[in-house]
């Protein structure tokens, strides 16, 4: 057996904010978490504990939802890292799928395209550069990525090696984890959308 079929790559999305229980894309807004938001956070912690993993080494994202995510869920020493925020969504900040189709029919993060925001080949090679500085410490620690919705799915489609727009087929639940990991040094996606207790929106 390979020393990396051990290895696990968790990805923990923040709790709930108000404009992700309206569906509103938020990127560059620093919403703070709601109170079931802070809930969440703490009900992810045993979950993750449950995992068992390898002297975690934890990143996140510098948004305040998600370093206050990392907190209430007890991952200590958590280390910024500025590529895990969400997806700069530049003139369509703060808005919902359906407002945006209004002016861009059958819109989506994963397809469309985003004026005044990051493009999904400028997402991709942000992701990219995330799993690259993982990678070498995966054979000895498990990690764990602290951030946001869309820009996890982007993570999860690059690591099984899909196209940025993959992500749309990776729904991913507010304060929900997915364990990312290998099989016979094939990259693979373990488990996906856990969470421990109610969720249900989207951005």
């Amino acid at each position: 057996m390979s020393a990396l079929d051990d290895a696990r790559l968790v990805l923990l999305r923040h709790g709930e904010t108000t404009w992700s229980r309206e569906r509103r894309h938020t990127g560059r807004t620093d919403r703070p978490l709601t109170p079931y938001g802070e809930a969440q956070a703490r009900a992810a912690g045993p979950l993750i504990a449950d995992l068992a993993l390898r002297d975690p080494l934890v990143l996140t994202s510098p948004r305040l939802r998600a370093v206050c995510t990392a907190e209430l869920a007890g991952l200590a020493d958590a280390t910024i890292d500025d590529d895990l925020a969400e997806w700069d969504y530049g003139d369509y900040e703060g808005l919902t799928t359906p407002q945006i189709r209004e002016t861009a029919p059958g819109w989506t993060i994963f397809t469309g395209e985003v004026p005044g925001g990051e493009s999904a080949a400028q997402v991709g090679a942000r992701a990219d550069r995330v799993l690259a500085s993982v990678a070498p410490v995966l054979p000895e620690r498990d990690v764990i990525l602290v951030g946001h919705g869309h820009f996890s799915r982007v993570l999860i489609a690059r690591w099984a090696e899909f196209e940025v727009r993959e992500g749309r087929r990776f729904f991913l639940s507010t304060a929900a984890t997915t364990v990312l990991g290998y099989q016979y040094d094939i990259r693979t996606i373990l488990a996906h959308n856990i969470f421990p207790v109610s969720n249900g929106e989207e951005s």
